[in-house]
Order: structure tokens, then sequence, then C-alpha cells
């Protein structure tokens, strides 16, 4: 498996790693550990000082004309691609696409708009539970090329953002697409380019692969399904599917497997009831134990960001969900959670539509609206302004949930808008609002 991807990179001329994050630095060490003569040029944004001999930094300023020299690029996700040309984009391949050429029989491949960590790591806890040689991989954090060496013929949970999908050429034995909305359409360019990036996991499967997805989403409902030609199984909380809720228990394949309330779990809302579905369904494969798996449920621990209770204070219950980027997520968390009292959000506007996201809003229970700049701030003009509250900086939106929320009700940080305009990252969001409602308390 390494010395058919390491002969096939050897077998390129002029060689390119484009993009030194994370996952370029993983591809550079991983190409170095076999062979140390292969001529590198590394493509970033940013000077990038190496001591390699064979290896060497240009700047790379997102031009077609940059890359037209090289013969092979080895493309990182976060290098976006709307604006190259096709013979450029003809010669990417990455990470992924390279270990689904050597291994793909092995791979579940997991996409979505949302919920792609949750699931990945839950299902990730009940396969390794239950199986040996069971890794996770992939958008979660862990680049592929990083444990190859244990991988042998372990099966690899592999998260997969549309920056990893938008080039693959090859797909995994099974591909899990539990969702589409609209979101990174500054990446994609548009929503055409986005979807068709997610649906890259399971365009090149054969007939004797497993595509999982989503019965009820919109998004889905309308792509064109024709041109794949793999075992389709789907799963819905709405109509009958391979697996799907009926009179709250679940049905795999028409047969009652297990009662919605028998489910013990920290996953709250039908949103993470179809995730652990999708982990039902996949565990129905591998012929798991389902007593085991329900076990495995009930001991999983959710991702930080994500509905997260960061505590009562001054008898307010304050929940984190940084993670919620798009206005379906905050729909999806406030149903969940049922008492929110005062919702902060806003962020960075990347075009995305808010007017289903604005009739949510008037028509719910909430009584405080705080609003961030950009998109909270935009919206604001379409809300009751008598719960409208405009905040410059997340310090303002928490010293004012503090100040209008009622004592016993939910605050609830969910900013349907990505954090990037003021923040690195939703972690970074979310680990300061933590900070900043733990340390009111000590203020008063």
């Amino acid at each position: 498996m390494i010395d058919e991807i390491i002969n096939k990179i050897r077998s390129y001329h002029n060689v390119a790693i484009l993009g030194f994050g994370r996952e370029g630095l993983s591809t550079y060490n991983f190409i170095r550990r076999y062979d140390k003569n292969i001529k590198l040029t590394i493509l970033d944004s940013r000077e990038i000082e190496l001591s390699d001999g064979n290896a060497f930094y240009k700047k790379y300023n997102g031009l077609t004309e940059e890359l037209l020299e090289f013969d092979l690029i080895i493309k990182t996700p976060g290098i976006p691609i709307k604006d190259l040309d096709d013979k450029v984009i003809s010669k990417m391949t990455s990470q992924i696409e390279l270990l689904l050429e050597v291994d793909g029989q092995n791979i579940i491949g997991i996409t979505g708009t949302k919920g792609k960590s949750t699931t990945c790591t839950l299902l990730y806890k009940i396969l390794k539970d239950q199986l040996d040689n069971v890794f996770l991989a992939g958008n979660i954090g862990i680049p592929v090329l990083d444990e190859i060496e244990e991988y042998k013929d372990g099966i690899i949970v592999v998260e997969m953002s549309s920056h990893q999908t938008q080039t693959l050429i090859t797909s995994p034995h099974i591909g899990v697409i539990l969702n589409m909305f609209l979101d990174h359409l500054d990446h994609a360019g548009n929503a055409k380019n986005y979807h068709e990036a997610k649906m890259n996991l399971v365009r090149h499967q054969s007939k004797e692969d497993i595509f999982i997805y989503d019965l009820d989403n919109y998004y889905l409902s309308v792509q064109d399904f024709s041109n794949i030609y793999s075992n389709k199984l789907t799963v819905s909380l709405e109509k009958e599917a391979s697996i799907y809720l009926k009179d709250d228990s679940i049905y795999l394949n028409d047969k009652c497997l297990v009662n919605r309330d028998d489910i013990v779990s920290r996953l709250i809302g039908d949103h993470n009831l179809k995730n652990i579905m999708f982990c039902l369904l996949i565990s129905s494969l591998y012929n798991l134990d389902l007593n085991k798996t329900l076990k495995s449920i009930s001991e999983y621990i959710p991702l930080e960001h994500r509905m997260e209770y960061v505590g009562e204070f001054n008898s307010i219950k304050f929940y984190n969900d940084s993670i919620a980027t798009i206005p379906e997520a905050t729909m999806n968390a406030i149903v969940a959670l049922k008492d929110v009292d005062t919702l902060i959000f806003g962020g960075m506007d990347r075009h995305i539509e808010y007017g289903e996201f604005i009739k949510f809003l008037n028509s719910s229970n909430i009584g405080h609206f705080i609003c961030n700049p950009t998109t909270g701030y935009t919206i604001a003009e379409s809300l009751d302004s008598n719960k409208v509250i405009k905040a410059e900086t997340l310090e303002d939106a928490v010293k004012y949930a503090f100040e209008v929320t009622k004592k016993g009700k939910i605050c609830l940080l969910s900013p349907a808008a990505s954090s990037y305009e003021y923040f690195k990252n939703f972690e970074e969001k979310g680990r300061k609002f933590k900070e900043l409602v733990s340390n009111y308390k000590t203020q008063e």
C-alpha cells in the first residue's frame, strides 16, 4: 500500500505540494519517510523555510499560471480551486485520493454539510468497541497518511469536507452523505459547485459499493443519481427507507430494531437521532451486536462546541453551539433545547440565504435576539425590534445575555454563520464564549 503511493509519486517528474498547513506538512513528512530524494516544490502563500536540499519553496498567489509547470499537484483542503483552469485541476490529487486508490475497499467515507464529526466519532467508537483495527482520520483533524503504517487491513472511518471531495476521482467502498445545505459558497463559488463536490464522494463507486444518504434532505432529493451505480441505502425520519422512524420506533429493513426511548444518548434532537440511525445502519452492514452498539451510543461523549452545556450561571443555562455555521444547524439546536430565551448569533457573510431562518425566528418563542455583525446586523432588520439587541463584540453579547435572559431559561450561542470574520475558527469562538460566561460570574 505504502509502496504503491510512493511509486506513483516517484513516477512524476515535477511534483508540488499545494498548501503547507497541517495536511501539507503531513504529506511532506510521509514522502520523506520513504524517499528523501523525490524533488518537491512547496507552494504556499506564506514563506516556508526548508532545510531539505530536494524541496523548494515557491510563493503561491492562487493563479493557474503558477501551477502549469507541475505534473502532479498534491492539494491540501484549504486551497480553493474555483478560479483555476481545468487542465491544472486534472493534475491534482490529495492525501485522501492517494489512499482511496490503494485501500478504498476498507474506507467508510462520510461527508455532509453538518453532523460529520459527530457521526464519524460515534461510528468509530461503535466499530472499535467490537472490532480490531479501526481507525479515524480525515477532516476530523488527523491527515489520512499520518497513521498509514498501522492500517493494514483495518477499517478506516474518514471524515471528508467538500474541500477534500472536490477533486476526487476515486470513491470509498461505503460512501455516506449525511445531508446537504448551502455552505462554503465563498470557497466553492456557488451552490452547484459545492453540491457537486459532495457528490464526488460516491460518483465513482461500482456496483459492489454502498451509498448511504438522507432521504429527507431537499438538496439530496434534487441530485441526479442516474450515473451512480452503487447499492443505495437510505435514512429517514419521515418515510419508509432502509432505516426509518415510525411510531417512535426505528425500523431496519422493515423490522423493528429498537424503540427511540430505549436509546440512551447524550446526543439530543432529531438531527442527532438521524446521525445515530446512520451509525446503526452501518453497524448492521458489519453484523455488529445490537446491544453492544447501543451501549457504545450510551457511553459516547458529544464533541465540544456542539450544543455543549457550559453551565448554569446566575440561574441562566448557557449552551455553546459555535459549530452551527449555517441557519439549519441553529434551528435544529433551538428545537432540540426547547427552552431558549436568548439567542446569540451572527458572523461572516458568505451569501447564504436567510429567509427561512428569519421566518423561523419570528415565529419562535425566543425572547431576545442578540445580534453580532455582520449577518446578525443584517438579519436584525427583519426581526421584531423589541427583541433585538445589537452587540458589536462577543464580550458585549455575553454581557447583554446576563442582563436580559430570564432565570431558569437558556442562553444559546449558535451563530448561523461562519466565525472567520473575528475569530480564527468556530473552536476559538466557542472557547472564548465559555471563558466569557465563566468569568462574568466572577466579576459580579
